[in-house]
């Protein structure tokens, strides 16, 4: 199989290098004058105006961490709800969130899985952008859970926490 993707590419690559120095197609003598057409776009005074995007929907929730272990999980720590595997040596470093299900828009709310969140008003090493990959308990509501790992050594639990959808 390999032969043949080979001689394909050797073959396309002499076709191009002939095509080039016109081997193949015979060409008149007379030079060729090309012409080119530059169009530049108009500028309207309604065009003109500047077009504000809205700001992205934000939440004031209240924040926690959590550790991908049985005891603050399921019996499966290392996957979550939307079926990614957690690196077991590092899970902080992916940058995962849980929400609440309240939050989640399989239970009413605004945000999916996969959506980016970013999340102030906890510290400036975890402030930052997130992914999210997991919902919580059913018992709780209006909070977002960020993974950290054990070795990372960050407990708490903040209020007041601003997350704003991206």
């Amino acid at each position: 199989m390999f032969r043949y993707k080979l001689l394909a590419a050797a073959l396309s690559v002499m076709i191009a290098f002939a095509e080039e120095f016109s081997f193949v197609n015979a060409e008149s003598t007379t030079p060729k004058t090309e012409k080119h057409l530059l169009i530049l776009p108009s500028v309207d005074s309604a065009e003109a105006k500047i077009k504000t995007e809205p700001a992205p929907p934000t939440f004031t929730v209240s924040a926690s961490v959590y550790y991908p272990e049985p005891n603050q999980t399921d019996a499966t720590p290392y996957t979550t709800a939307d079926g990614s595997r957690i690196n077991k040596h590092d899970p902080g470093k992916q940058r995962w969130i849980a929400v609440s299900r309240d939050l989640h828009s399989r239970w009413g709310g605004e945000i999916n899985y996969g959506d980016s969140l970013l999340v102030t008003g906890i510290s400036e090493e975890m402030d930052g952008l997130y992914i999210v990959r997991d919902v919580m308990n059913r018992r709780i509501h209006n909070r977002v859970d960020i993974l950290v790992g054990r070795k990372d050594r960050i407990m708490g639990f903040w209020d007041e926490v601003q997350v704003a959808k991206l």
